[in-house]
């Protein structure tokens, strides 16, 4: 056969997949690495998560896996370069939960986030840690509100941007817990965590991956966690909800987006492999242990849960005139 020319040995491949019952359709070309194009800097949860999942993903797929950072306007460069590019199943986007707040913020974006994506699975979620720099005065968020209230105006917190998870949520607290704390925006986690070590803020709101090793330095303390439970791996840190406020809940979320029109047969192939990474026994231990919740949903599932992240959001950011715009 190998003295046939490309294109009947190519006819024959096809016809063969076809006998066995093997799909022929478009498919991600194995000979091309798959980019996972992240939305912010290195240092941040998205970045910590897919570095994790990108050997064992390389497994899965049978070719390489490489991981491009391109952050800048709150997620739009990395989404933007995605949405233009093929839908070949080649390039695809790991999405923050400003994937949804996004549209909300910015009511012209350079891409439509609801029709230039395919939904590829909802690989995880994860509460934020609301963590301190040494220096303020308070070991858990009781004592930190009651501060704030004490001297308004002198306590600041990082977020990774207007209208960023960690906005909106230290927002919804500041309103519950009726405090002024001066908001100051960055472009990822990284930065964030540097501002707080440098004292520029007062603290943060991250994951746990992103704090971790600043947490056990005793460089930063953790005050509480915006989930429902406690984190197994801070056990005497409290949930938000436990600190005074009841029914407080909150994760941030890490969405896989293909550019819409990439072959079913593609995103499916794409999803298995997701699915089968997050799920692996070590995999799914290391993300854990990171303060990760897997959810390795399919495509659709993403896409619900994309449409319900905006609709609960846009509502609160419309009941409070909330700013999140330069």
């Amino acid at each position: 056969m190998s003295d046939l020319p490309l294109h009947r040995r190519h006819a024959l491949s096809l016809l063969g997949a076809a006998a066995l019952g093997l799909p022929s359709v478009a498919r991600a070309d194995s000979d091309t690495p798959l980019k996972l194009v992240i939305t912010f800097p290195p240092g941040g949860s998205t970045d910590i998560a897919a570095r994790i999942l990108q050997p064992r993903l390389s497994e899965k797929l049978g070719r390489p896996v490489v991981i491009e950072n391109r952050p800048g306007a709150a997620s739009q460069v990395a989404t933007q370069y995605v949405a233009k590019s093929a839908p070949d199943g080649n390039t695809l986007l790991v999405s923050f939960d400003t994937h949804a707040i996004n549209p909300i913020a910015k009511p012209r974006l350079p891409y439509d986030t609801f029709k230039d994506f395919t939904g590829v699975s909802l690989a995880l979620r994860f509460p934020l840690v609301i963590a301190a720099a040494a220096s303020v005065p308070a070991r858990d968020l009781r004592g930190f509100i009651e501060a704030a209230r004490k001297a308004p105006g002198k306590f600041s917190y990082a977020s990774t941007g207007l209208g960023s998870m960690n906005h909106l949520v230290m927002e919804d607290l500041k309103r519950r817990a009726g405090i002024f704390v001066l908001h100051v925006p960055f472009g990822g986690g990284g930065p964030a965590v540097q501002a707080v070590l440098g004292d520029v803020t007062s603290l943060t709101l991250l994951s746990y991956a992103a704090l971790r090793s600043q947490i056990a330095a005793g460089k930063l303390k953790a005050l509480a966690v915006t989930g429902a439970r406690r984190l197994p791996e801070l056990p005497e840190v409290p949930t938000v909800a436990e600190s005074g406020y009841p029914g407080f809940e909150a994760y941030s979320w890490i969405g896989i987006f293909a550019p819409s029109g990439t072959a079913a047969a593609t995103v499916r192939q794409l999803t298995e492999a997701f699915q089968a990474t997050l799920n692996s026994p070590d995999i799914h231990q290391k993300l854990s242990q990171a303060g990760f919740e897997v959810m390795a949903t399919d495509g659709p599932a993403l896409e619900r849960h994309l449409k319900d992240e905006y609709e609960r959001w846009g509502l609160f950011v419309r009941q409070t005139h909330l700013k999140l715009d330069d």
